[in-house]
């Protein structure tokens, strides 16, 4: 688990590196034109859309390993090759591979967790994944930031190929590791891919959980750097410095808060959480609304304004527990990388309609923005309110099964698993 830990942590470092440079690298160091330099952000999208409904097909037949060196390869390549692009078809089809690759790896590690990890010790897990990750990022794109300079391409290509670098070091790490022996398909399983979804689909708890995450991530990562920040210039007339300031908000109040937070969500009823942060959400546009009103200082809009990025954070901090060990505790036995591609699909849909969606609405119409956002996240409180209903009580609260083991005079066994 440490080491997958590691994994996660390079993965996320060498996105961090890249990616925040990569518009201004096709656009104005290759000399490719913003139009080009769209089209590639884009194509990142439609390539996790294209694998990740192979990608949990092979890690139930193949296991999450064999995937996760796979696409660390691909993603090596592809970062190599588009470091050396300079033509559009080139730097197009680079970033393809690069795409694909990265996309496959978040269903493959988190796969690698549910197998070595108990329901009780899950939530933690993915907290530490989910701190790991946003360090990653953070840190990665501050050493990026000062190798790149405009001026020279070949620091570009420095930075990509130090990208690939850290991917292949990674493989050479992954390669190490030595996952507990998890079924991959339950007996009588289907196993052709298209029973397979069609079994996934039949699970209504799945697919009210599928809807929800699409909720989840549209009305608040869909928005991040699209809508949100846009409505903040144009609306609230929050400067690109202060835009910075709440973005660092939002990155600090996840580390900060993180593990304080998970001693509070792992013995809550998840469908609670997930409501919780519905309403947390809510209340983050309400205060985006009124630093958007002008009827105070600037100084109070721009406090509001980061606030509403903190309480962003706080509500991802809480859910980084809660969302991903129960899409591995809704998964049949051997189904765990099927259901986690699924959900990551489901990701990449709200990431891709999200900006589409908010960005125009955000510049047009600042307060139909503000209201409609504000009325998804009650939404999300109330279709986590629905899911709770439909899980089993070990699904919704795995601690309290511990629990009522230790009260009734003795120490939870020890899963087999966790010995391995």
């Amino acid at each position: 688990m440490r080491r997958i830990h590691v994994g996660n942590a390079l993965s996320t470092f060498g996105l961090g590196f890249t990616v925040p440079y990569l518009y201004v690298y096709v656009a104005q160091v290759r000399d490719l034109g913003a139009a080009t330099a769209g089209v590639v952000l884009a194509v990142f999208a439609v390539a996790a859309l294209v694998v990740l409904p192979f990608a949990g097909r092979a890690i139930v037949r193949r296991g999450p390993l064999p995937v996760l060196l796979s696409a660390l390869v691909t993603a090596a390549l592809g970062s190599l090759a588009l470091g050396l692009s300079g033509s559009a078809v080139s730097v197009l089809l680079s970033a393809a591979v690069l795409g694909a690759g990265q996309a496959v790896m978040q269903p493959a590690l988190a796969t690698m967790i549910v197998d070595c990890s108990t329901s009780e010790t899950r939530s933690r897990a993915f907290a530490l994944q989910f701190f790991l990750q946003n360090l990653g990022l953070g840190v990665g794109g501050l050493i990026g930031g000062d190798l790149v300079d405009t001026s020279r391409a070949a620091s570009f290509t420095l930075l990509f190929a130090v990208e690939a670098a850290i991917f292949l070091l990674l493989a050479v790490l992954m390669s190490t590791v030595r996952i507990p022996h998890a079924p991959r398909i339950e007996d009588g399983a289907p196993h052709s891919g298209r029973a397979s979804w069609k079994r996934l689909l039949g699970n209504r708890a799945m697919v009210q959980l599928c809807v929800l995450g699409f909720v989840l991530f549209f009305a608040c990562y869909g928005q991040f750097e699209s809508g949100l920040s846009a409505y903040g210039v144009e609306a609230a007339g929050i400067s690109t410095s202060a835009l910075g300031t709440a973005l660092a908000a939002n990155t600090a109040v996840i580390v900060v808060a993180q593990f304080a937070v998970l001693k509070f969500v792992e013995r809550r009823k998840r469908s609670r959480v997930i409501a919780a942060v519905g309403f947390i959400w809510a209340v983050a546009w309400a205060l985006a609304g009124w630093a958007g009103l002008g009827h105070g200082s600037q100084a109070m809009a721009t406090a509001a304004f980061v606030s509403t990025y903190a309480l962003f954070g706080l509500g991802e901090a809480m859910l980084s527990p809660t969302l991903a060990p129960l899409v591995a505790d809704l998964a049949p036995t051997g189904m765990a990388g099927q259901y986690n591609s699924a959900f990551a699909l489901v990701k990449q849909l709200a990431l891709a309609v999200g900006p589409v969606v908010g960005g125009p609405l955000a510049a047009s119409l600042p307060a139909p923005y503000v209201v409609t956002f504000l009325l998804f996240s009650l939404g999300i409180t109330v279709l986590a309110v629905r899911l709770g209903r439909r899980l089993t009580p070990a699904q919704n609260q795995p601690w309290s099964g511990r629990t009522l083991v230790v009260a009734q005079g003795g120490p939870a066994a020890e899963p087999a698993s966790a010995r391995a």
